[in-house]
């Protein structure tokens, strides 16, 4: 295994003696160990004497992927977030121009109705989770969302203008998370961070959502953190801190 990560950590191929000395294996240990996996295609060996990963690492990576559930994965996580908090847990995904929430652990501690329920649509303007991938958009599919819907309002304080909900974007795309403040339904408010797949691809939105009066930003970093997690277990690599 360690011979493995250290193949993982190099984009080309390794000389056996390196890799003897990053796995702190004695060199004939890690030839025969490597011998071995080359055998069963889990390492390729070059002519020059260089190791690399092999192709049976992508085969079962892919069954891997093929058996991820995104709402079985998330659960874990969503759980864990709703017993620190307290508070109704949302997944959801994108269809179109709107959030459909696919996952929630609900609160039960007020008797504000909450919309997030599991099926349940709102648009992307007005939700935490649909501004981030309005985010992922960029800003000319921002601008064809904005021509195609009109941006209708939900409630009186709902984005209805481009220059608005690209400012808004802009604050979402500077913290790494975003927010409905009584957006979709007044008297609730929402905090969401992205789920990414092991391609990269932000493929659902994690997503914190209370009655107004206990509304509290400083969850945040909390929800990212979730986030985070549950993407890893997707497979996403975060790339390294610039």
């Amino acid at each position: 295994m360690k011979l493995l990560d250290v193949l993982a950590e190099h984009p080309d191929p390794v000389p056996l003696k390196q890799l003897a000395t990053e796995t702190s294996l004695h060199p004939s240990t890690a030839h025969r160990i490597l011998g071995a996996m080359t055998g069963s295609g889990f390492v390729e060996r070059g002519d020059a004497g260089v190791y690399r990963l092999g192709i049976r690492l992508l085969e079962l990576g892919s069954i891997v992927k093929s058996r991820i559930s995104l709402r079985e994965t998330a659960m874990p996580a969503m759980l864990k977030l709703h017993a620190a908090t307290g508070e109704s847990v949302n997944l959801g995904i994108r269809a179109g121009d709107e959030i459909v929430y696919v996952e929630r652990t609900s609160s039960g501690r007020s008797s504000v109705r909450v919309v997030h329920i599991v099926g349940a649509r709102a648009p992307l303007h007005t939700t935490a989770t649909g501004k981030l991938f309005l985010v992922e958009d960029g800003a000319q599919k921002v601008k064809d969302y904005a021509r195609r819907t009109g941006l209708p309002a939900s409630t009186p304080t709902s984005l209805t203008t481009l220059q608005g909900l690209e400012k808004e974007l802009e604050k979402v795309r500077r913290h790494g998370v975003a927010f409905d403040l009584d957006e979709v339904e007044n008297g609730v408010r929402c905090i969401a961070a992205g789920i990414r797949n092991d391609s990269g691809e932000l493929v659902a939105g994690l997503s914190l959502s209370t009655p107004s009066e206990r509304f509290d930003a400083d969850w945040a970093p909390l929800i990212r953190e979730t986030a985070d997690e549950i993407s890893h277990s997707l497979g996403y690599i975060q790339p390294p801190a610039r």
